[in-house]
């Protein structure tokens, strides 16, 4: 391993590491614009300068294009590096418009920092500056073209990392644009990572825009719960309303990034149709009030009918937490066991899928991009798990082949997967034995359980695409509990009670069942329907933890209070602004901690800590940590 000198400190680094990441690795920050750790150098931007004083390569050199070598001597502070990075901000800055003031990026944005840090504080340049016309980027993203310091971050992501096509840079010598060819929305689906990438603010998040600064966020790390592929998020919150989701850096699941379904569909929570009331009978009531009037339903109605006639139904929404305690709440009222999912085949699905996976034969999104063959089998990757189809991308890259199976094959209305791949019927055409680690990646919502049988006999390791950002857990307590999904509890004829719990439930329930009681954050048709309703916090609002496909158990951290938002709500929706102890719509609570409330009301005990038993070893899990499995 290579050991140099980087301003008087003798470090030691792994070999083919670059300057720049050997003094990050000392404690030492370089300022850079064009290089990032998933994209690699380029050498555009010319900031990273350094002076190499001993050793095999001398004098000024661009720290990101430069390997850590034997012997070397690398000063950071030398007065000519010094000069040259702030004469490179200097010159990046001629054509800037200066407009922190107005710029969403203001709080997070690297050249601001490196600005001030360089030294460069006051404008000599008095010519007329380069402008540029702005594009129409789809609903989600803002152009501001005349901030750009041409780092070619932007289109080194989207057309190289993300396989897009549809952006990419124009122009010549200094006038060089990064856009598309004409107005419209960008198609890739991770467009989205281009505000993060942005070293300015070119691209910023048009769905927050004018809302706050960096430094007013609520922010905690998060697990995204659009797929079951558990990719780390910072979701921003400000005055009880989520503004914008950011990726979050986990090298064994997402690496850096994630995709547009994760960073824009979040914004439900800011509904204004939310449910954030108990009600009892379509009328308002308080917490405790509902919770005492379903205890006392389902006591009268499980004395009338049998203690089989009532389901107790979670989902594969609800955190491990929420799942574990309808465990514990069906053995306390000794109703059988509870309801994991809603629909029979995606229920036999799930379990397959967990059955057949261990420690050893599952695969993590990281491992899937060091792949030298990838299988595709019964799956819309950019429908079920968009971000796997960017780890196999990676893979491709890398030298790996892709074959794509069955329905893949003729993509049809579905958009493209951003790979290269060789179209196979089955299986069996795929030859396992020219490869030394080869991966197969499975859907389960358009698959049957002969092909995941038929994957998990093969060499190849596993990696399955589930429903729901804790489908691996409700799969694993289905089969520890025995449960069967509500579609078949209702098929025999004998429920007379449902209590729903984040699930989306049937609305065209058979008219035997006199007991309907619902706990959600969404405004669906069965919360319409019920008797009795409990307004759940959506997983911004409270701790928790997901299990994702992989069975890696990630831990997340509430980022804001439930209630209703100060802001973008229609001012004739808002209550009174009156003084109160907690604000308005406040009432919804994490989904375990209303399970708790019920039990106590069947005389169970005071629950503080739902993860007991073979849980427990989750409680103290580093929520900025890379997660844990739990098989």
């Amino acid at each position: 391993m290579p050991r140099l000198i980087i301003d008087n400190m003798e470090i030691e680094v792994p070999p083919e590491t670059r300057l720049i990441d050997a003094a990050r690795q000392a404690g030492i920050i370089i300022p850079h614009f064009c290089y990032h750790p998933a994209l690699g150098s380029a050498g555009a931007c010319r900031l990273c300068a350094v002076k190499c004083l001993e050793g095999p390569v001398k004098g000024i050199q661009m720290s990101c294009m430069i390997p850590a070598q034997d012997g070397m001597v690398v000063s950071t502070t030398d007065s000519e590096a010094v000069k040259m990075r702030s004469l490179v901000i200097e010159w990046l800055m001629i054509n800037h418009p200066h407009d922190c003031p107005v710029c969403d990026e203001g709080g997070e944005c690297q050249l601001q920092d490196y600005t001030v840090a360089g030294g460069h504080g006051i404008r000599r340049y008095r010519g007329k500056k380069r402008t540029h016309v702005n594009q129409h980027l789809g609903d989600h993203i803002q152009h501001e073209m005349n901030r750009c310091i041409q780092c070619y971050r932007c289109v080194r992501f989207y057309q190289e990392f993300a396989g897009g096509t549809d952006f990419g840079v124009l122009g010549r010598a200094g006038m060089v644009y990064f856009g598309r060819k004409a107005d419209g929305a960008l198609e890739s689906p991770f467009s989205g990572n281009l505000v993060d990438l942005c070293p300015t603010g070119v691209f910023t998040d048009k769905t927050a825009r004018f809302r706050a600064r960096y430094w007013d966020y609520d922010l905690a790390p998060s697990v995204c719960a659009q797929c079951s592929l558990g990719c780390n998020t910072v979701p921003a919150g400000r005055y009880r309303e989520l503004l914008k989701t950011m990726a979050r850096r986990n090298d064994a699941v997402n690496g850096w990034f994630i995709c547009d379904r994760g960073r824009f569909a979040g914004h439900a929570v800011n509904d204004s149709r939310r449910p954030r009331n108990p009600r009892v009978d379509g009328k308002k009531a308080g917490m405790d009030e509902a919770l005492a009037e379903l205890a006392v339903r389902i006591d009268a109605m499980v004395k009338l009918h049998g203690k089989g006639s009532l389901a107790l139904v979670g989902s594969s929404r609800m955190s491990l937490e929420g799942n574990v305690m309808l465990a514990r709440l069906a053995e306390s009222l000794d109703a059988g066991s509870p309801c994991y999912f809603t629909d029979a085949v995606e229920a036999e699905m799930a379990a397959t899928a967990v059955s057949l996976l261990s420690r050893e034969k599952a695969v993590s999104m990281a491992e899937i991009g060091t792949a030298d063959c990838i299988v595709v089998l019964a799956g819309d990757l950019l429908e079920e798990g968009p971000m796997m189809a960017l780890a196999v991308r990676q893979a491709l890259r890398a030298g790996g082949r892709v074959f794509l199976a069955g329905m893949d094959c003729s993509p049809g209305e579905r958009k493209a997967p951003p790979f290269a791949f060789t179209a196979i019927r089955t299986i069996e055409e795929v030859p396992f034995a020219q490869f030394k680690n080869p991966v197969i990646v499975c859907g389960t919502a358009s698959g049957d359980m002969d092909t995941l049988c038929k994957a998990a006999m093969t060499p190849a390791r596993l990696a399955f695409l589930l429903n729901g950002p804790n489908a691996f857990a409700a799969a694993l307590l289905a089969l520890e509990h025995r449960s069967v999904a509500l579609s078949r509890l209702l098929a025999d004829g004998c429920i007379r009670g449902i209590v729903a719990i984040e699930a989306d439930i049937p609305t065209d329930l058979p008219a035997g069942v006199e007991l309907l009681a619902v706990a959600d954050w969404l405004p669906t048709e069965a919360v319409a329907k019920a008797g009795i309703f409990l307004p759940v916090a959506a997983h911004v609002e409270m701790d928790g933890t997901y299990v994702n496909n992989e069975g890696r158990a990630q831990r997340f951290r509430k980022v804001m209070s439930p209630g209703l938002p100060i802001a973008g709500l229609d001012p004739a929706l808002h209550p009174p602004r009156i003084h109160r102890r907690t604000p308005p719509g406040a009432d919804p609570q994490p989904s375990w901690r209303i399970i708790a409330g019920l039990m106590k009301r069947f005389g169970g005990e005071t629950i503080g800590e739902p993860l007991t038993g073979r849980w427990q070893f989750l409680r103290d899990l580093d929520p900025e940590g890379p997660g844990v499995r739990v098989m």
